[in-house]
């Protein structure tokens, strides 16, 4: 997928290539155009392309063939010191002989911004991430998620217009990365500024982005917001990638521009919505969503399509039940279903049928 390079883009990639030895392109052909205040995510697995982009943009890495424009101007020879951009790494890269206020003040020092300012600014950068009692500590005596937040600051400390976060919140536990996700969300919010954000969280993407780029390959495969991400995905490598989902193979009988009819391996016939597929006789990977299979009769969606199921398998997650079912052949389909008050719980061995929205039904391309 090439995305159509607008030239009010306030980070702009033309037509950017990056290959190591001459030969092999870990990055083919990127367009990508991100606004001025924008928070875009680079999300992908290891080797798609995502943090090669990111250094590219940064100054560390320079581009095979293309143009990177930040604020209008080409900044493919320009070295990282001069593109004022805030940078903010999964291993912190804090000076550990340094105090916390030593840290942040060393990017203004370079810049040569005097001692009084430097103390301001210092506090204020603090003072965002509710860090400014910690001034005269130094990095090991802190915790994970307190020097992520003193990373943070020193990347915002000299009021860059763009930051960069690769992997940013990697090394912390669960809980305190879902909590820094909503801090750095709302102090993007607040401040206003850019911001490029690599990860391979599909869950961290779609909670903290405004746009959502998904690579593969080098490629883009899909550019939306994170809603359209995972309501429309693209292909089957971008409905495989964000969330988890139900992938039944056969091929399409029937088709038309929004409907096709497609026969299961095990021969049922269902109802699809085609997204990239064109013909009858194609083969095609049919997307459902967990969360949109239902098995109570009541629950179904006007229209919904019914198939056998057998329950393998029932987990308790607290707020929702997980079941895994033997459908149309495959072991590995999943139904979600609310806890609720009063909730029908299924058993191993129990055979029931459930059904969908053939809209949530999705044809895709085979992988």
């Amino acid at each position: 997928m090439n995305t159509a390079v607008t030239d009010d883009g306030f980070v702009v990639f033309d037509h950017v290539q990056k290959s190591y030895d001459g030969e092999t392109l870990v990055v083919k052909d990127l367009n990508l155009s991100i606004g001025k205040g924008e928070f875009l995510t680079m999300l992908g697995p290891s080797g798609s392309g995502k943090t090669t982009c990111l250094m590219m943009l940064a100054g560390f890495e320079t581009a095979t063939h293309g143009e990177i424009r930040l604020g209008g101007k080409n900044i493919n020879d320009m070295p990282p010191h001069k593109r004022g951009i805030g940078m903010v790494f999964q291993n912190y890269a804090l000076f550990p002989h340094m105090t916390v206020a030593e840290n942040l003040a060393f990017p203004l020092e370079v810049r040569g911004i005097g001692k009084s300012d430097r103390e301001a600014k210092v506090m204020r950068a603090l003072d965002m991430v509710q860090m400014g009692k910690f001034a005269n500590r130094r990095p090991a005596q802190m915790s994970g998620g307190q020097q992520q937040r003193i990373a943070l600051a020193r990347a915002l400390v000299f009021d860059p217009e763009l930051v960069l976060m690769d992997e940013p919140l990697g090394a912390l536990d669960k809980q305190l990365r879902e909590h820094m996700q909503f801090e750095i969300k709302a102090l993007h919010e607040r401040l206003g500024i850019t911001v490029v954000y690599v990860t391979h969280d599909q869950g961290e993407a779609l909670t903290m982005s405004d746009r959502v780029a998904v690579f593969n390959d080098g490629r883009i495969q899909q550019l939306a917001p994170p809603d359209e991400l995972y309501e429309r995905p693209k292909n089957s490598f971008v409905a495989q990638f964000i969330g988890e989902n139900n992938r039944l193979p056969g091929t399409v009988e029937e088709y038309s521009d929004d409907k096709c009819l497609v026969r299961l391996r095990t021969g049922e016939l269902i109802d699809a919505t085609p997204v990239n597929i064109r013909k009858p006789g194609q083969e095609t990977l049919v997307s459902i969503r967990p969360e949109r299979v239902e098995f109570k009769p009541e629950m179904m969606p006007p229209g919904a399509h019914m198939i056998e199921a057998e329950v393998l398998e029932v987990i308790y997650m607290g707020d929702i039940f997980r079941t895994r079912m033997r459908v149309a052949g495959a072991e590995d389909f999943v139904m979600k279903s609310r806890n609720t008050l009063g909730q029908t719980k299924l058993v191993p061995g129990e055979k029931v049928r459930i059904g969908w929205h053939p809209q949530d039904a999705r044809a895709l391309d085979m992988i």
